[in-house]
């Protein structure tokens, strides 16, 4: 199973190739600025690599033409504009007018946003992880005429060293190849691509049926139980990562088995790591939402980019550890996360946006960013904002002593040295929950409730100073896939927590979505907008069409807003867009969806994604949505597509489901069938909320949510006939739970409801 792609920590990987050189310099200051074509573009990762002497290219037909016309090769750069890496490799390599010469002379340069263009990414990644066994951000990749790649590799230093090779050893060494071996290289390329496409085939092998969910589901949690820290929660040493795929699986999991050992071990597995992460350095204690993931084995010390996908994901899980535990701590950080969404991460127009990097300047007069800038305090600054006596603690004790103590801070910094590699956090202190509020509250003499709004004040001081410390750059680039998992976690949060102030953030999002990147005349989702001049929305030239990823996060989160809203014409969206996706990504051959659609002539793979990662792969997710889309419907055939895929990763599934989770626990929810429950009342009748606030409190993973409120014209009734026979019992709010379209007895008790949730 291979690492979790990240940006990449100086990792180099070559096929071949290698000299000595020395490194350019980049170009002198007051020296007017090159612009090259990635001025035109939209991407703000692709706008930060606008000034490189670079002559970069977008990804599209004039590079291409250009490489065949001048037989060249072309010099693939795969990145996003959060990544620090990205940012290391342009600072050194990329703004060097050197280099620039030698790029420009012997290439064609194509710079890629991953997160605009994840099918060119995935293409190319698959070969990086083929050949070199790892992979990571900024992606490199030399191509030929033809888009073939045969050389690849990571972050490349300038310079050469004892033990790695140079960028710019790299460049002449491969452009001397093509000038010598020309047909070698080509040969080689065609080679490397047969044997990428036969690995990368991902279909039903003869008449496989989808596997058993005990096999898998037992498999699943034994391999994730081995794996576990016992100590400090998740699934490895370092680095660490959040995986809500495996939280998910195993809040199933417990689901499933909640009376046996098992069952209790999965859910004290999600719960522990949940309330280490949140105890953790990982965890912005000041401005609110989780950084990408932690560098060391404790949660502590964090790369710290927030990604939007990591807090709709998050913000999900910490609502169904509040479902099932009731503990208010949970309720307690998906509120933290949707703040921060909300108030760092929204677009006035509704959406959503893409991340907000790790590097910033130190101070409005520094020259170079470093990582955590932002986020990082010395216990010299935390004495200076919280100088104060503490009323009622042991003599002497101050402000400053009571949050030190509690966030672990030290007067030294309290970054362990190995995981600060370049000194960029020496003598700072990244905020860690050292001590319960039981504990910090009597080592100072103090009452937890007093000791809560102490440190509630501490945080509110830091974050009016952080404020005026220059902000990370923001990705204002708004994904339609990242957008769909960001509805989720604000619907799901509002159906757990009873906030109907989260469902209608869900709600506008949803409506951002339908305005700006879809398109009513073709019923097809666009990938990206962005924010333009004067806080407008902007849109490509040529709009870049939506990919699987879109459409499978888009429909969960149209089906998830249903459930917390009952707003029908998001269930009926949901399913059209269910249709768009069967006609444009389904293999009718090998069965599951590709990535990509199909007739892209640049696109030397079709790709079916095998691991769920940062994010659920979109096969997995899809198995799910097509069982529900099935309940909304009575469309049959979305049940019978949902079991050949599972057939297609049938022996994936048996023998490493961990590097699936999510399509594991799909599994269970294929072979239990869903739940249909009904509510037949008035929505807005007390009886029928408090009926509905019982449904969306339980966690119950194999339920979906309807509400018959006898308008027999409405979306649902047309659907689904059966409605109409079910009725409110002596005039009551009345509940149904139906399987397979069959009703059980009429419920209007919310006691005996509750107890018909359990799976």
């Amino acid at each position: 199973m291979l690492a979790p792609l990240r940006c990449a920590r100086r990792h180099t990987f070559l096929t071949g190739i290698a000299a000595m050189a020395t490194v350019g310099t980049p170009s002198p200051p007051g020296v007017p600025r090159h612009t090259n074509r990635l001025i035109n573009e939209k991407s703000p990762y692709l706008l930060q690599h606008a000034h490189n002497p670079v002559d970069w290219y977008p990804w599209g037909q004039e590079a291409f033409d250009k490489a065949k016309t001048e037989n060249k090769l072309i010099f693939l750069s795969v990145g996003y504009s959060t990544c620090h890496w990205c940012h290391v490799m342009e600072e050194e390599s990329f703004k060097s007018k050197e280099i620039g010469e030698i790029m420009n002379e012997h290439f064609v340069c194509i710079k890629v946003d991953r997160e605009e263009r994840p099918d060119v990414d995935k293409v190319y990644m698959t070969f990086v992880q083929a050949t070199s066994g790892g992979g990571g951000w900024p992606m490199s990749v030399w191509l030929t005429p033809d888009l073939k790649p045969f050389a690849g590799g990571t972050y490349f230093p300038p310079e050469d060293g004892v033990h790695r090779v140079g960028f710019r050893t790299v460049l002449l060494r491969i452009a001397e190849q093509w000038k010598e071996n020309k047909d070698a290289l080509l040969e080689s390329s065609h080679r490397i691509l047969v044997a990428l496409q036969h690995t990368s085939e991902i279909r039903v092998q003869g008449q496989e049926s989808p596997p058993a969910a005990k096999e898998v589901m037992d498999t699943c949690f034994q391999q994730l139980s081995r794996s576990y820290d016992e100590d400090y929660g998740g699934f490895s040493k370092s680095p660490k990562f959040p995986t809500p795929v495996n939280l998910n699986f195993l809040f199933t999991y417990w689901a499933l088995h909640r009376t046996t050992p098992e069952g209790a071990r999965a859910l004290q597995m999600a719960l522990h790591t949940l309330k280490m992460m949140a105890h953790g350095g990982i965890h912005d204690h000041i401005g609110q939402g989780f950084h990408r993931y932690s560098t060391d084995q404790h949660w502590h010390v964090p790369h710290f980019e927030k990604m939007l996908y990591d807090q709709g994901q998050l913000a999900a899980m910490y609502s169904r550890a509040f479902q099932i535990s009731g503990d208010e701590f949970f309720a307690d950080v998906v509120r933290d996360i949707l703040l921060y969404v909300s108030r760092d991460l929204s677009d006035q127009a509704g959406g959503f946006y893409s991340a907000e990097d790790a590097d910033s300047y130190p101070t409005t007069t520094s020259g170079e960013k470093r990582e955590g800038a932002f986020c990082v305090w010395t216990a010299e600054e935390l004495r200076a904002l919280l100088p104060e006596p503490v009323e009622g603690a042991t003599e002497g004790t101050t402000l400053a002593d009571v949050f030190m103590h509690h966030y672990g801070v030290e007067e030294a910094g309290n970054v362990d040295p190995m995981k600060d590699p370049h000194q960029e956090l020496q003598g700072k202190n990244v905020l860690i929950a050292r001590s319960s509020l039981e504990l910090t509250a009597a080592r100072f003499g103090l009452e937890p409730a007093q000791l809560s709004a102490l440190l509630q004040e501490c945080r509110h001081r830091l974050s009016s100073a952080r404020a005026q410390r220059p902000r990370p750059h923001l990705d204002t680039k708004m994904l339609a896939a990242w957008n769909g998992l960001m509805i989720s976690g604000f619907a799901q949060a509002g159906a757990a927590l009873a906030e109907q102030g989260y469902v209608s953030r869900a709600a506008e999002a949803a409506a951002f979505l339908r305005t700006h990147l879809f398109d009513p005349d073709s019923g097809r989702l666009l990938r990206s907008c962005y924010r333009g001049k004067d806080n407008s929305v902007e849109q490509s030239a040529v709009p870049i069409q939506g990919f699987l990823e879109d459409y499978v996060f888009v429909i969960q989160a149209l089906f998830d807003l249903y459930e917390a809203s009952l707003e029908q014409s998001w269930l009926e969206w949901a399913l059209h867009l269910q249709h768009m996706q069967d006609k444009l990504f389904w293999d009718p051959k090998g069965f599951a969806y590709f990535s990509t659609e199909a007739g892209d002539p640049s696109l030397l793979l079709r790709l079916k994604d095998d691991q769920d990662g940062a994010e659920p792969t979109p096969n997995s997710v899809t198995v799910t949505n097509l069982l529900r889309a099935a309940c909304y419907s009575g469309h049959m055939d979305w049940v019978e597509k949902a079991g050949k895929i599972l057939a297609a990763f049938s022996e994936r599934l048996q023998k490493i489901p961990i590097t699936l989770p999510e399509m594991a626990r799909a599994t269970a929810v294929f072979h239990h069938t869903l739940k249909q429950v009904v509510i037949c009342g008035d929505p807005q009748g007390e009886d029928t909320k408090e009926m509905l606030h019982c449904v969306r409190s339980v966690f119950s993973p194999n339920k979906v949510l309807m509400v018959a409120d006898g308008d027999s014209a409405g979306f649902l009734y047309r659907q689904l006939p059966f409605l109409a026979s079910l009725e409110r019992k002596d005039g009551k709010a009345t509940a149904y739970i139906c399987s397979n379209f069959t009703c059980s007895l009429p419920v209007t008790s919310v006691q005996e409801l509750r107890g018909m949730l359990s799976p």
